[in-house]
Parts: C-alpha cells; structure tokens; sequence
C-alpha cells in the first residue's frame, strides 16, 4: 500500500525544512531590518533629546518658584535624568538585539548591539563625568559688620582681642 511517491515523515526534504527555522528572513530583509531599526532609534533618541532639552531649559524657573525677578538658583548638581533615560533606551535595544539574534536575524541583531554598545558607552561617559563634577564651593561667610569698642586697657589690639573685649 505504500506509494514511492507518498509524503512519508523524515525525508530528507521535510527534515531540512523542519531544520531551518521559520522566522529566517530571506533576501535582503535582515539588513533592511536592521536599518529601519537602526533610524526608528536615531529617531526615538533625537525625540528623547529634545524633551530633555525642553525639560532642562524649564528647570530654573520652577526653581524659583516662577517668579521672574527672584535670583538664579546656586548649581543644584548633577541631573540623573538623562542618564537613566538613555539607560533604558540601552537596554531596550539591547533586549531586541538579544531577540533578534535568537531568531536568526544575524545582520539585523548584530546592527543593534552596535546601537546598544554605543548607547552604553554614551551612558557610562556622562554617569562618570557627572560623577566626578566637582560640587560648588560654598560661599565664603559674610564679614561681620559688628564695630566692636576701643581696647581701654592700655594694650596693644591682641591683648583684647584675647580678653573677648
């Protein structure tokens, strides 16, 4: 009853198309993949940058409260948002690019870990130089504009500058 012809399981055809995995792309599709990706970030990257950008030129005036004539605030210190933005966009590419190459888009993954390398080495120089930036010097106090009397002991200046007079 058996056909020459039938379509038994475990032929050499069906077990090297069971082999390749069925989410390969074909062609050109993995670098074309990885190119559209590589803009889509560019573009999210840029979005973020300006919604930083906007965000910090916002910050000194909700420092003083939205008053106009009070004085800019003293350094307040490193701003730590940009940097976790940028690390969660790290690790966002960096989880594609993880999936990607398991999938067997080898161009279009290996696009994206250039993509997250590169945003984590952005990532690492700004937490280091933020880091290492040197806190403000506090000012220095006031003179005292206290007068103090005239030493009537019939010292010198040191004699009553060590009595408290």
């Amino acid at each position: 009853m058996t056909h020459s012809e039938s379509r038994l399981p475990g032929r050499p055809d069906e077990r090297a198309r069971a082999a390749r995995s069925p989410s390969a792309p074909g062609g050109c599709a993995d670098p074309l993949a990885g190119v559209l990706l590589v803009v889509a970030e560019a573009a999210a990257g840029a979005l973020l940058t300006i919604w930083l950008m906007v965000r910090g030129l916002a910050r000194p005036h909700e420092a003083t409260g939205g008053k106009l004539s009070a004085p800019p605030p003293a350094d307040p210190g490193m701003d730590w948002t940009p940097v976790a933005v940028f690390a969660v966009l790290a690790l966002l590419v960096a989880c594609v690019a993880a999936k990607l190459l398991r999938s067997g888009w080898y161009w279009s993954g290996g696009t994206q870990v250039v993509v997250a390398v590169a945003l984590g080495v952005l990532v690492l120089a700004t937490a280091v130089e933020g880091s290492l930036r040197e806190a403000p010097e506090p000012t220095p106090a006031p003179a005292s504009t206290y007068a103090s009397p005239p030493c009537r002991s019939g010292g010198d200046s040191d004699e009553c500058a060590r009595s408290g007079r």
